[in-house]
């Protein structure tokens, strides 16, 4: 459903910047969400960034608020992380989403994910 790609290596120096990118096929998000989380060894998984189905509203966890820019290409059924500033803290796999937000229990929902791709940053 997605294909995930880095531009740039997994493994990064603090500091330096990382771009992530999915792509679906297969189905349209052009009216969903769509999102990125990120799983550390050891932990949760846990909520990174996401972005509503016109590109104009954005949401990001205040760990990476500043850092992290999510965006969307709706004609190529895609979503982008540029990844700034990283930080050995930002070291996990990272998974797209694309779901809906629900109204009836105000929450957002995420059907469709991505395989994964990991990110190692290194102090």
């Amino acid at each position: 459903m997605f294909s995930c790609r880095r531009l740039g290596g997994g493994l990064v120096q603090a500091g330096e910047s990382l771009r992530l990118s999915c792509a679906a096929s297969g189905r349209t998000f052009s009216s969903d969400v769509m999102g990125w989380f990120r799983q550390a060894p050891g932990k949760e998984r846990e909520f990174v960034a996401r972005i509503n189905w016109s590109g104009v509203q954005t949401d990001y966890a205040n760990s990476v608020k500043g850092r992290f820019t999510i965006s969307r290409d709706r004609a190529e059924n895609a979503v982008h992380l540029q990844m700034n500033s990283l930080k050995p803290e930002d070291t996990a796999i990272y998974f797209c989403a694309a779901g809906q937000y629900n109204r009836a229990y105000l929450t957002y929902e995420w059907p469709y994910w991505g395989r994964g791709t990991l990110v190692t940053v290194s102090s």
